[in-house]
């Protein structure tokens, strides 16, 4: 709460009596009408609503006044510990929502810029921003992010990841419909690109939306670095993706069923770590997979010096130890700490946690029916990302709808040049975005 706007502006007026102002006036608040801080409230639920945002109630006989005197406890704008980057900004979001916009206007000084304010939760009445740049962002998805948000009837929603469970297409999916971000310079970049956007008060998140599966595996270090380091790390990532998702179910696969897949120079040193082992392959890759994610699980909420020293320490320890007891092979442990490590690679948490999810459903197919159960799991992944929408879009844009230009924005970071316009999956009426004279 800020006191001093309290002692400053409203106090003098009741304790000195004998300033002129207040004598011409019999109703010492008849002054707060000509100061935009002060509120007049007409109505016992706007009066209420006021109270518990923490704005402070004047009450003079008939009349009624709110001052803004809220000044929320804050953290200061530091660097995303989940998003970071080499080269570039290093500012992040925090949990105060007019700081978050003071960020996003810093770098779209456009009177277009359009800022809508909502709340959600019946009960926690928490504020929700939308943001678009008029004349660029569809009207149709604007309003129907609108729309979806104040359709959401639940009593509590306290971060913006809780939000977009609620306003999903496919909320039943194990992928995110939604991109989230911590970065200011992202969602700028979506505003401009014809998103719609969303910031919420008490996170540290925004999201941008239509979305499509290919944006999570984009990073701000693709932009500021050149056109050709960019393009390789992307691809790079999404080499990452068949590594972390394929790499553990396809040794379970072939050494279940498909030996002949193996190379003779390789099959004698497979067939000697898997001697001492008296598990089946799938048995030892789900016991080795669930160890990873329990090194992963303790790190994470661990401190985070103490975290580091686990996540190192104890992977060496159990993996050796497993090897050494015959619990598993050389080449498994291999494979796992591969996936493990190509998981890293992907940019956004929430997308790699869901691949992480359908690496074990990957394994359990390819245990059971071999390279015949991994293809059955990996085209249900694909019938499944092709059926998703992003508030009425392809979730697969640019692949379905084909559009092979916005390929040079999605599988390449082609040079700013060739980037002159906006993605198709926006459907933006201005579709230019660049102008190169040189």
């Amino acid at each position: 709460m800020n006191e001093d706007r309290l002692e400053r502006d409203f106090l003098p007026l009741l304790v000195q009596s004998e300033n002129p102002l207040l004598v011409q006036s019999e109703n010492p608040l008849q002054l707060l009408e000509t100061q935009s801080m002060y509120k007049p409230v007409t109505a016992s639920k706007q009066f209420v609503e006021g109270i518990l945002s923490g704005m402070a109630a004047i009450i003079y006989d008939q009349d009624a006044f709110l001052l803004d005197v809220i000044f929320p406890a804050s953290r200061t704008v530091a660097e995303s510990e989940t998003e970071t980057v080499i080269i570039g900004p290093h500012e992040a979001f925090t949990e105060q929502a007019y700081t978050n916009l003071s960020l996003i206007r810093k770098r779209v000084r456009s009177s277009h810029l359009k800022v809508l304010k909502l709340a959600v939760g019946e009960v926690t009445k928490s504020d929700v921003y939308v943001l678009y740049i008029k004349d660029i962002a569809n009207p149709r998805f604007v309003k129907d992010v609108i729309e979806r948000i104040q359709d959401v009837e639940i009593d509590a929603i306290h971060d913006t990841n809780m939000l977009i469970q609620c306003i999903d297409d496919h909320p039943r999916s194990v992928f995110s419909q939604f991109l989230t971000t911590e970065r200011p310079d992202t969602i700028a970049s979506k505003l401009v690109s014809g998103r719609v956007v969303c910031l919420m008060d008490g996170s540290p998140t925004a999201f941008s939306a239509p979305s499509s599966f290919f944006e999570f595996f984009s990073s701000s270090d693709d932009y500021y670095q050149r056109w050709s380091i960019g393009t390789a790390t992307l691809l790079l990532r999404f080499q990452a993706l068949i590594i972390t998702l394929v790499l553990t179910a396809l040794y379970v696969s072939v050494t279940s069923f498909h030996y002949e897949m193996i190379p003779e120079n390789l099959i004698l040193t497979l067939t000697e770590s898997r001697s001492k082992v008296p598990f089946p392959p799938i048995f030892e890759a789900l016991l080795m997979e669930t160890t990873i994610e329990l090194l992963r699980e303790a790190g994470a909420r661990l401190p985070t010096k103490i975290g580091q020293t686990i996540g190192i320490v104890g992977g060496i320890v159990i993996g050796q130890a497993a090897v050494q007891a015959g619990l598993t092979s050389n080449i498994l442990i291999i494979a796992v700490a591969s996936s493990a490590i190509a998981s890293f690679v992907i940019p956004n948490y929430v997308m790699s946690a869901s691949f992480r999810l359908l690496r074990f459903l990957l394994i359990i197919l390819a245990g059971l029916w071999g390279n015949l159960g991994l293809a059955i799991g990996m085209a249900w992944i694909v019938i499944h990302l092709s059926g998703l929408t992003s508030i009425g879009t392809s979730y697969l844009s640019p692949i379905a709808p084909f559009e092979p230009y916005d390929w040079r924005d999605v599988f390449l970071r082609a040079p700013f040049s060739m980037l002159g316009r906006r993605p198709s999956q926006a459907r933006s009426k201005n579709k230019s975005k660049l102008k190169m004279r040189r």
